[in-house]
């Protein structure tokens, strides 16, 4: 009877999600393409047909919620369709092609794109190396189409809100990946919904104790702000009435996760944290925004150095808003952010802004842009990394920079990582630039390459043709850039030398031949090479160089009838 009730239940949520995921398509897709969705499904639950979750669901019940978060998004159909069927390549006997008679090749490649995101190298030697492979081919897989990592980043998402009946030390490592990974991409392509709930739901596995006194402390104190809030909140809204500024104003609630980070990093309790009351406001346009800026610094005291025009310089990922910090009533510090409305949905879901809000201009296009342009910078960085451990550091270095704006003598602005050096605006200027620097001035001063910029120093590159990057310069850039940059020209360099090495040495052992490299026939080098397996004469060379290979050999067999003779 039991087996029989489950049946029943399991049917009666797929029933409610593929329902709830009608409605939702609904309100931005033609029936066609719901039709089309549905047949995704009719597939994938044949498909998986007899499989289920640890949690005792059926398992179609678990892309179908992924599909549901992307829904909520406004994604295309084709994501839409790839998202429900995300798991049939891995999980079952379908194979790509038949996904592409079904449907489409689009939609046959998305689920290729994220099925290969889950096959882990077998041949890595640790779970950090597989951890990093895997890693290095999402963003391979990101690069050909972004809804890849959309549909990865809503699957982790489901995956993390059903993680319950794991062992607790599984659950402990997919959180701890999760705040390493997923959520700083989340963050990087400006998807702060979804990173959010990431990080309470990574920092309630990883410390479930922790979580828990937190939450409730939480919950105690805003039950004994309510008062102070709403009174800030209705100063506010009066004020900017009084100016003829129709705006929305907001209490912001802070993340937990993000709470808990700034008691550890501030080393102070919740309720330092806690005094600091934090408010947004929702304007129509940017001029609304910079007037309303004028009235709160005019209502309250701003606090000198807490200033930030994030409007005309947005963050990496796209971001944008004004962000202040003034003295209420009471000596209360008070944090406020003024953005449009616009503004606030691109900070809420990013690059999925995209699919979700198709405006009048083409701030979303652009935000897409910016996204590929940050990809292809990423894909470009794995192919010069040494290995995938290397990728995945420096992966994490570029996944949640803290900005400063420096001018180049032009007028140009270039956006760096805080803490970054000279050398690191060399390369970001361009590869040659850095290459080839030799020293700098900021503000017509010479100075030191390790010097470290800040917010609206001019700086100037000095270049010469001679120069090439120093192996020292590793200890000074915190740039990805310039840190694959110098890496792989001293690679090169250091493969030039070995080259040259090898020549010298051969050529050596000819002269006692009274040879030269340029008198041996070309067909004999050819069969060398073949019979050492190798490509070509500069990889033989190489090897000589490297002392991998005795020159006096390859000479030998350069000159003797039998080139297969040792």
């Amino acid at each position: 009877m039991s087996k029989i009730a489950d049946t029943i239940e399991t049917k009666r949520l797929q029933d409610e999600l593929i329902e709830r995921l009608c409605v939702t398509l609904s309100g931005y897709l033609d029936q066609a393409q719901i039709n089309d969705c549905v047949r995704a499904y009719e597939f994938s639950a044949d498909a998986h047909s007899g499989q289920f979750r640890k949690s005792g669901e059926s398992y179609i019940c678990h892309p179908l919620s992924v599909a549901i978060t992307l829904a909520e998004m406004r994604m295309d159909a084709s994501g839409i369709m790839a998202a429900i069927l995300h798991d049939v390549i891995e999980d079952t006997p379908i194979s790509k092609k038949e996904l592409a008679k079904q449907f489409s090749e689009e939609v046959a490649e998305l689920v290729d794109g994220v099925t290969k995101l889950t096959q882990i190298d077998g041949k890595s030697q640790s779970r950090a190396e597989a951890q990093a492979e895997n890693v290095r081919k999402m963003f391979l897989a990101m690069g050909k189409d972004l809804r890849v990592i959309l549909v990865k980043l809503a699957d982790r998402l489901h995956n993390m809100q059903t993680l319950g009946v794991m062992p607790a030390e599984k659950k402990r490592r997919i959180a701890r990946e999760t705040l390493d990974i997923y959520a700083p991409i989340a963050n990087r392509l400006g998807m702060n919904k979804i990173r959010h709930k990431l990080e309470e739901l990574s920092f309630q596995a990883m410390y479930p104790l922790r979580y828990a006194v937190l939450t409730n402390a939480i919950k105690k104190a805003r039950g004994n702000r309510k008062k102070i809030i709403d009174t800030i909140e209705s100063t506010i809204k009066m004020r900017l009435e009084k100016s003829e500024l129709h705006c929305e104003v907001s209490g912001r609630e802070k993340n937990i996760y993000s709470i808990y980070q700034k008691m550890l990093q501030k080393k102070v309790s919740l309720s330092s944290i806690f005094d600091l009351y934090a408010f947004r406001i929702f304007c129509d346009n940017v001029d609304s925004c910079y007037r309303a800026l004028g009235v709160i610094h005019n209502l309250y005291q701003p606090i000198p150095g807490r200033f930030k025009d994030y409007i005309a310089l947005p963050k990496a990922n796209g971001y944008q808003s004004l962000h202040t910090t003034v003295i209420g009533s009471y000596g209360v510090p008070i944090e406020i952010q003024i953005r449009t409305h616009e503004m606030h949905r691109m900070a809420e879901s990013g690059i999925a802004a995209h699919w979700l809000y198709k405006s009048d201009d083409d701030k979303s296009e652009k935000f897409q842009a910016r996204a590929n342009e940050w990809l292809r910078d990423l894909l470009e960085i794995q192919k010069t990394a040494g290995d995938s451990l290397e990728f995945i550091d420096n992966l994490k270095i570029d996944l949640f920079p803290q900005e400063v704006f420096v001018f180049t003598p032009k007028g140009g602005i270039i956006k760096i990582p805080r803490g970054a050096t000279i050398i690191d605006f060399a390369y970001a200027v361009h590869t040659d630039i850095g290459n080839a620097c030799i020293s700098a001035r900021i503000d017509k001063q010479l100075v030191p390459l390790q010097t470290k910029l800040e917010n609206g120093m001019t700086v100037e590159i000095i270049t010469a043709p001679w120069a090439r990057p120093n192996a020292l310069w590793l200890n000074y850039v915190t740039t990805v850039k310039a840190r694959s940059s110098i890496r792989n020209h001293l690679k090169h360099f250091k493969q030039q030398e070995a080259i040259s090495l090898g020549r010298r040495l051969l050529e050596k052992e000819l002269q006692t031949l009274h040879l030269h490299l340029e008198n041996i026939e070309e067909i004999r080098i050819q069969a060398l090479l073949k019979v050492m397996a190798m490509q070509s004469m500069n990889e033989l060379l190489e090897d000589i160089g490297l002392g991998n290979k005795m020159p006096f050999l390859i000479a030998k067999q350069l000159t003797q009838d039998d080139i297969n003779a040792n």
